[in-house]
């Protein structure tokens, strides 16, 4: 571990020096490109050196117990030993976990689809309850949220809701909402009060470049139509909705939110490109598990993740074999309750198989 750590400071020390040097400042592109390398190994090599000196304090302490004449000042050095060598334990762990290979996705945005399964105007119901938890989420990250397409339904549900969440290491942090979540509740469409269970899937997908994936023009088949509301009424006077269909794989893509067609292209084209690319990580999880004796779950879509029971209070995440009764704060957008076990456990599973 020593090894690799000293490398890193020694090359976080060699970007720095390059980043100094004005006629490398000029360079744009390759500068911005190591700053944000340089900036990605700053808290691995600030928690480093901050290792090193908590060692060394604790080196020269024991040193004072055996070499120092005076009473006092040995029994000072005994007393700092335990906080010490705890702090020492607490920021090795936190080395090992930071050395871990990093998702390259982590600092992406996302696009977040939210669709309505079984249960019928119940399960969009609950989509809208999905879209509220996220939006409020992402709100309380400092993430900007906008809706590139929805399919809504007469009393305030969602067939569908694709969300574009954007801002620092959006990707890192819901990643493992992918799945099916299932809610257990009275429906506000059941007169007689019985619990139902409904369900809606949720996929997260990376929000990728064009040079990440690109996109041939004769793999597309592109249709124009009017926007359409609810009940089939007509909400513009022009053809700005775009279908766009990815011939290969027969995908497709609708969006119909903005008034200009171009706009609706722009955003349709921006979210196939994330679910052609999220497919191909798919394909190579797919892969890689084969070769695996066991497969860590982390978002196949089918896998059923989360139940959200509204009767008694509480919602268990079934990957971990966490239940937490508080979820009136998860539906809130408080998911941290979630989402820091999520990525405690992950990050435990990865160094256990590393």
């Amino acid at each position: 571990m020593f090894e690799r750590l000293f490398e890193v400071e020694k090359k976080y020390q060699e970007l720095n020096t390059k980043l100094s040097q004005p006629d490398f400042i000029a360079q744009t592109g390759e500068y911005q490109k190591m700053a944000r390398e340089a900036a990605g190994l700053r808290p691995l090599v600030e928690n480093f050196q901050l290792y090193k000196k908590i060692q060394k304090q604790l080196d020269e302490n024991r040193k004072l117990i055996v070499e120092e004449s005076d009473e006092s000042v040995r029994e000072l050095a005994k007393q700092e030993i335990p906080e010490l060598e705890a702090e020492l334990k607490r920021l090795g762990e936190e080395l090992k976990i930071q050395l871990l290979p990093k998702d390259p996705n982590d600092d992406k945005s996302i696009f977040l689809e939210i669709r309505a399964g079984t249960g019928g105007e119940e399960a969009a119901l609950f989509g809208s309850d999905l879209f509220r938890m996220y939006s409020r989420y992402a709100e309380s990250r400092g993430w900007r949220v906008e809706i590139a397409s929805s399919s809504p339904t007469g009393i305030g549900g969602f067939k569908e809701i694709i969300l574009q969440i954007s801002g620092d290491k959006v990707y890192s942090r819901l990643k493992y909402e992918s799945g099916v979540h299932r809610v257990q509740r009275v429906p506000r469409t059941e007169a007689s009060g019985r619990i139902h269970t409904s369900a809606a899937t949720v996929a997260v997908m990376p929000e990728v470049e064009e040079v990440e994936v690109e996109i041939a023009d004769k793999d597309l088949r592109i249709d124009v139509f009017r926007s359409g509301g609810h009940g089939g009424q007509s909400v513009n006077t022009t053809d700005s909705a775009v279908r766009i269909t990815h011939l290969p794989t027969n995908m497709v893509v609708v969006c119909q939110d903005e008034k200009s067609q171009h706009k609706n292209k722009a955003k349709a084209l921006k979210i196939l490109r994330a679910r052609l690319y999220d497919q191909m990580l798919n394909d190579q999880k797919e892969a890689e598990s084969k070769t695996r004796k066991e497969q860590i779950k982390s978002g196949d879509r089918s896998e059923k993740i989360r139940t959200y029971n509204f009767p008694q209070g509480r919602v268990t995440d079934h990957r971990i074999g966490l239940t937490v009764y508080q979820l009136d704060q998860v539906i809130d957008g408080k998911l941290d309750l979630l989402i820091d076990p999520l990525i405690g456990y992950y990050q435990a599973e990865a160094l256990k198989n590393g």
